[in-house]
């Protein structure tokens, strides 16, 4: 798949990277509304707390699985 994406010209890859940005970033900020809404809703700053937590087990598990 990188070969296809290097093949491209170079105005075509500044749009497909820009079109990627945008999907990546429309993710996120969904993900982070529907925390927003579904996890614990009348206190914000425990569910701050909790997708903290939550976000660096899952990077210090994965990061032991892949050694």
């Amino acid at each position: 798949m990188f070969t296809k994406f290097s093949q491209l010209k170079k105005s075509h890859r500044l749009v497909a990277t820009l079109l990627i940005a945008i999907g990546i970033i429309s993710f996120w900020r969904g993900a982070w509304g529907l925390q927003d809404v579904y996890l614990f809703p009348g206190n914000l700053p425990l569910s701050y707390t909790i997708s903290t937590v939550l976000g660096l087990v899952v990077i210090v598990v994965s990061h032991h699985t892949l050694d």
